[in-house]
């Protein structure tokens, strides 16, 4: 949700502070990624790219918020003291997730960065390791715990998947560290890839595809599902292409939601790729100013119940950053109500530990702190 807050800066800031925004920024200048010039050759192949832009397959309605809403926002957001942060540090696993391999099995490692096993193959989902979800090193959205592994741990991946190109989903620093100690591709949706050229990375390590695109890496099928949701990564918007993965083993298949509103595009790729054995789904950040491209806990449910008739939900894209107002635990406690009510089995790992599908242990409600 850094794009809204920026915009809720830019709406409810001083001249004198729109100035600090932007010296803050000048630090990093190339992570802000390509131009439209270098991102536009492979977006014009798109029928979803249109008038220079990428569409939703269902619109989503602009960011509500009245001027007092905004001010209320944004002070919440800036408060040491608001309840958006956690009361006490976060716990983390101990010790961080073991490197063995099963049939499916996942390490999350806060946020949307998750280590799937699937049928002896690793899949890396949007990676960031660095301190802060931000253009600049020195402000923007800090992390709420540390790291649980460092990126050099990580054993050998077969492919890391990105969702879309917000600073809290795709991370130059961490990209180009995973360029160094990996040999993976990274799978990015259209456009993307153009950010992945700007900072050096090699042409042949680079899967770029549009939505219902597929791409295989022996018997394992990595699909670029829709998503609703926007992309950019500072005054430029919609350039690039967002969206979920489908990825599908010889055995079993796991769906990462990336960043999404609910959209009736969950039924779709169910019957098209599922049913699914995991889900990872987005539970936080969400607003009823911006309901479209942020999913609540109860919409995780219904997705989940979209994309599978059975399969363990973990949930992702919370603990990790303040990007809404919301209190810090209770997108977690809201999806357990709702997933109680609907019978779906969810897992609640702390960040670094890993969940093995078909075990069934005890929620430990860690995040009560």
């Amino acid at each position: 949700m850094l794009r809204a807050a920026v915009r809720l800066v830019a709406g409810t800031a001083s001249l004198a502070t729109g100035g600090w925004v932007l010296r803050a920024l000048n630090d990093a200048p190339a992570s802000l990624g390509a131009g439209r010039g270098a991102i536009r050759p492979v977006a014009d192949r798109s029928p979803h790219y249109r008038d220079g832009v990428f569409h939703n397959l269902e619109p989503a309605s602009a960011l509500r918020l009245d001027a007092e809403e905004n001010r209320l926002v944004l002070f919440d957001m800036l408060s040491s003291r608001s309840a958006s942060r956690p009361r006490a540090a976060v716990p983390l696993a101990d010790p961080p997730a073991p490197a063995g391999s099963e049939p499916l099995a996942v390490s999350w490692l806060g946020h949307s960065t998750a280590l799937l096993e699937i049928d002896g193959y690793r899949v890396l989902t949007d990676p960031i390791w660095s301190e802060r979800c931000s253009p600049s090193r020195t402000a923007g959205p800090q992390r709420l715990h540390p790291v649980p592994a460092p990126l050099e741990s990580l054993t050998a991946l077969d492919a890391v998947v990105v969702s879309h190109d917000h600073y809290d989903h795709l991370d130059m620093d961490t990209v180009l560290a995973l360029a160094r100690t990996q040999r993976a591709p990274f799978l990015v949706p259209l456009g993307v890839g153009a950010h992945l050229r700007q900072w050096g990375i090699p042409e042949d390590r680079i899967v770029e595809l549009d939505w219902n695109e597929e791409h295989r890496i022996g018997e394992l099928t990595l699909v670029c599902t829709p998503a609703r949701h926007f992309s950019g990564r500072f005054l430029s918007r919609n350039t690039t292409l967002w969206s979920s993965w489908a990825i599908v083993g010889p055995r079993h298949r796991a769906y990462f939601g990336g960043d999404t509103g609910y959209t009736r595009s969950f039924a779709e790729i169910g019957a098209d790729h599922g049913p699914f054995d995991l889900t990872l789904l987005p539970i936080g950040a969400y607003h009823t100013a911006w309901p479209d491209i942020h999913m609540n806990p109860e919409e995780a449910v219904q997705a989940h119940r979209d994309v599978t008739d059975a399969g363990l939900l973990v949930p992702i894209h919370w603990c990790t950053f303040r990007l809404a107002p919301h209190p810090w635990a209770e997108p977690v406690e809201r999806l357990l109500a709702a997933a109680d009510g609907a019978g779906v089995n969810v897992a609640v790992p702390k960040p670094g530990s890993r969940v093995v599908t078909g075990s069934s242990p005890a929620i430990e409600p860690w995040w009560q702190l």
